[in-house]
This record gives structure tokens, C-alpha cells and sequence, in this order.
């Protein structure tokens, strides 16, 4: 890569709207916690290795989870590397998740776990923070636990996570429309491996207000102008997408076809443990095998900011940045 254009992409202001922060859990944290169990990066790092489907990468990602996420207190030890490193990366704003599921699994307190999150954040940097809840989620020992985080201060939305063609029963439109009445924001991963009719569903029944991933609604033009239409962005993760088989090679991402449609679209890093990629390499990618350009690569990041969960006067301001940088290049 250029030098030039590395020097870019590293002073160009970011976001990162679609992070979860197990999978964000920085490889050295992970050794420290476990000495002598991950002594070498795992192969998925490589940028030629493929998953062999999402359970392949679930269990890798629930593993290491499993492992380090012992309390409250390890999550704010995570999050504070992992804020740390997007600040030195020159992001300014953070959208991140945490799964019920492993709050479940580990038999953690949630708001604990939020609370320890939400400390964990620097000046500098704004974070939203998200309860990632799995399709089968819902379960009589969870329902409590989720009813009450609705009303959390620092939670400030919900996600629908895990694996999309697990069936999602009746309650979820009712717990999203719950928590939209409760001021949370709410999202959905869907669009990845269940094609566009999957994204109409999270949008009509859920009411989502904003997609995770979302790619495969390119093979529907009516899902497109519903997007458009109702102003929902997706957050797109273009390695993960290609590690998990979601696109069959870089240059098929559909990001510039779905830009092109109108849609908004950001640039995340997904789940960074488990694809060894950073916010830099996705900028990369964009440029090297989608041939984006550099005010090409400033809109992806000024449509970060644009999204922002954050007051208009906020928004003008974290936009601001962007233009002076850009204007200055």
C-alpha cells in the first residue's frame, strides 16, 4: 500500500458503528489472562483463510470469550484497550455491543457488564452502547434480565445478534417496539447469511432503524427502496463479510452497487479477534479491491459521523472534522 494513501486513511477522522466488543478483545489481553494457551495469532488472521461456515466461526469467537470474560471488571479492561487503540486510529465515535448470550453463559450481571463498559469510555471519544440479544434469546431465565435492561442509563439500544436462521419467535417485535418506547435505538444483524427478504423482515415486523451488515439486500431492488425510503443505513463489515463466505471474492462485495443505490453505508470491523483485521485494513480493502478513491473514502467516513447517535449540533461538529482533514489533504 502507498504510503500516501496509508497516511490517509490515518488521519482521515472514523467511526465504528458495528463492533462487538468480545470479538474486539485485543489478542494480548487474551495471552495475558491465559498463559501458554494462545502463544501464535490464529490462522483465521490469514488473508486467504475462509470459515467453513458461521457455527466454525462462532465457536472460535465463543472460546476465546469464554476464556478472558470472567467479570464485569475484564469487560472494562477490554474496552478501555479497545478504545484506546480507536482513538490512536483516529476514531471519534463508537457504536459497540455486548451479548446477553455471554451474560447468560457466564452468568454475569448486565448492567454490571454495561456499567463497566460504559467507565471504560475516554474523553475524545463518543460510544453508544448496544445489548446483543440471539434469536432464541428470549428464554425464561433471560427475560427478567432483559426486560429489566430497558431500563439501564447507559444501555443505549438493543441488537439483534447469532446466527439468522435460528427461527425468531413473536416476542422479538414486541421487545423491540418496547424498547424504541423506552428510547433505545434499535438494530438488527440480518442481510449476511439470509438473503433480502430477512432484511425486509427486521425493517416491517422489528422496526429496526438501523442494519448490520445487510449486503445481500442488492439481490432485491424492492428491499433497496425500502431502505432508501425509510432512511435505514447498514453497517457493513467488508472482511468479515468476505472471511465468513458471505461474498465469494473482494472484488464481488456489493458495497459500491448498495452506495450507488442510495443507500447509506459504514465501515466497521465486526468481530477483530477473529478476522485479525482493523479499521484501517477495511479502509484498505475499499480502496485496493473495490478501487475507491480517496473523496470515495471520505464519504464512507463522513456517513459514520452522519449516523452518529448524536445531537445535530454534535453531528455538525464530529462532520466538521472530517471536512477540515479532508480539505487539508
Amino acid at each position: 500500500m502507498e504510503q500516501p494513501l496509508k497516511d490517509f486513511i490515518r488521519a482521515l477522522p472514523k467511526t465504528e458503528t458495528h463492533l462487538h466488543i468480545e470479538g474486539a478483545l485485543p489478542w494480548e489481553l487474551l495471552q495475558k489472562a491465559n498463559p501458554g494457551k494462545y502463544l501464535i495469532p490464529p490462522a483465521s488472521w490469514k488473508p486467504d483463510f475462509r470459515y467453513d461456515n458461521f457455527a466454525h466461526f462462532e465457536n472460535q469467537l465463543l472460546g476465546y470469550a469464554g476464556d478472558y470474560f470472567h467479570s464485569a471488571d475484564r469487560y472494562h479492561e477490554c474496552a478501555k484497550s479497545v478504545f484506546a487503540d480507536r482513538l490512536a486510529r483516529n476514531v471519534h465515535y463508537m457504536e459497540v455491543s455486548f451479548a446477553s448470550g455471554c451474560i447468560d453463559f457466564l452468568n454475569l450481571n448486565g448492567r454490571e457488564v454495561c456499567d463497566a463498559i460504559r467507565d471504560a469510555v475516554p474523553q475524545g471519544l463518543e460510544v453508544r452502547i448496544f445489548l446483543g440479544i440471539h434469536h432464541d434469546g428470549y428464554t425464561p431465565k433471560m427475560r427478567p434480565v432483559l426486560d429489566e435492561a430497558l431500563t439501564w442509563s447507559n444501555l443505549d439500544g438493543i441488537d439483534l445478534h447469532g446466527a439468522e436462521d435460528v427461527p425468531l419467535g413473536d416476542w422479538a417485535a414486541w421487545y423491540w417496539k418496547k424498547a424504541r418506547d423506552a428510547g433505545k435505538f434499535t438494530k438488527a444483524h440480518a442481510g449476511e447469511f439470509m438473503g433480502a427478504d430477512f432484511v425486509r423482515y427486521v425493517v416491517e415486523a422489528l422496526g429496526v432503524q438501523r442494519i448490520e451488515h445487510g449486503i445481500r439486500s442488492i439481490e432485491d431492488p424492492a428491499v433497496l427502496d425500502l431502505l432508501c425510503e425509510r432512511g435505514i443505513a447498514l453497517d457493513v463489515s467488508p472482511i468479515s463479510n468476505l472471511k465468513l463466505g458471505v461474498v465469494p471474492s473482494a472484488s464481488a462485495h456489493p458495497l459500491r452497487r448498495l452506495m450507488d443505490s442510495g443507500i447509506t453505508c459504514t465501515i466497521s470491523t465486526d468481530d477483530p479477534i477473529c478476522f485479525g483485521n482493523d479499521i484501517e485494513d477495511e479502509y484498505f480493502f475499499l480502496a485496493n479491491e473495490l478501487g475507491f478513491t480517496t473523496a470515495e473514502l471520505s464519504r464512507v467516513a463522513s456517513n459514520g459521523f452522519e449516523v452518529a447517535l448524536v445531537e445535530c449540533a454534535g453531528k455538525r461538529e464530529l462532520l466538521s472534522v472530517v471536512i477540515d482533514v479532508v480539505g487539508g489533504i
